[in-house]
């Protein structure tokens, strides 16, 4: 787990000019690669494995507009668990408060697990002019949310934040059984990480989890107490849904879980 300032573009990292260069399995979305990144043609790289999951740029910048408003103005530190290829964490940066001009977030922290992905989120993201307003980090970010909460002193001085002022975005992998074809998605079944494991980690701070369009709505109502409000928003570019995002506020020290 550390902080790292500038990663090189390796090997793994792809800006494809080209159908024929594409790997035939990731040509439909090369193929829609202007609704994911507009301005892809500036520059922008990708690893294979993030043109799967990465957030198309209407909807990320739409996410950050919503998490601005509905989060609390008074949570000033915004994670990204899950920073990919940039995509959220670029628009979190870009994000401003109702002013228009300052912006909405005084600390905005990626964390990505893979080297390569996190240089292309780094190389994308300077050219969308933020990347040195996000500090990146390498490493597992339930590593860091844990180290965080527990035993802050182990962390960098720059990644020691006051979880009460922090929320967390999390765009986590969809893998398992389902994810395409279930008209209702079991979110306990979702690998590699099931909702229950993403919420414990959370948990402490207000927290949005992007998630399946068909998600099971009861098993994320089952996170909160009764009583509570969430917000659940879905997502859609040219009149297709893409995903959902579930805006969970803290637990608080009494509150008690119905088991999902």
């Amino acid at each position: 787990m550390k902080r790292v300032n500038k990663l090189p573009l390796t090997s793994d990292c792809y800006h494809w000019t080209r159908l024929a260069e594409v790997p035939w399995d990731l040509q439909k979305y090369w193929q829609q690669r202007y609704t994911i990144f507009p301005y892809y043609d500036e520059g922008i790289y990708v690893t294979q494995d993030a043109w799967f999951g990465v957030t198309p740029e209407p909807v990320a910048n739409q996410i950050a507009r919503d998490m601005g408003s509905i989060i609390s103005k008074s949570k000033t530190t915004v994670i990204d668990a899950f920073a990919g290829v940039g995509a959220n964490s670029i628009a979190l940066a870009l994000c401003t408060a109702e002013d228009g001009i300052t912006p909405r977030w005084d600390k905005v922290i990626a964390i990505e697990l893979d080297a390569a992905t996190l240089a292309c989120a780094q190389h994308n993201a300077s050219l969308y002019g933020v990347a040195d307003h996000i500090i990146w980090v390498l490493g597992d970010s339930f590593k860091y949310l844990d180290a965080l909460v527990n035993a802050p002193h182990k962390l960098e001085d720059d990644l020691r934040v006051d979880t009460a002022s922090t929320a967390v975005f999390a765009s986590p992998p969809w893998g398992g059984p389902g994810y395409r074809t279930d008209e209702i998605f079991d979110l306990n079944t979702m690998e590699p990480y099931n909702l229950a494991q993403l919420h414990g980690a959370y948990r402490t701070m207000d927290h949005a989890l992007y998630l399946p369009r068909t998600s099971d709505l009861r098993q994320i109502a089952k996170l909160v107490p009764d009583g509570t409000k969430i917000e659940v928003v879905q997502y859609c570019v040219e009149g297709a849904s893409k995903a959902m995002v579930a805006y969970i506020p803290a637990a608080k020290d009494d509150d008690t879980y119905m088991e999902t």
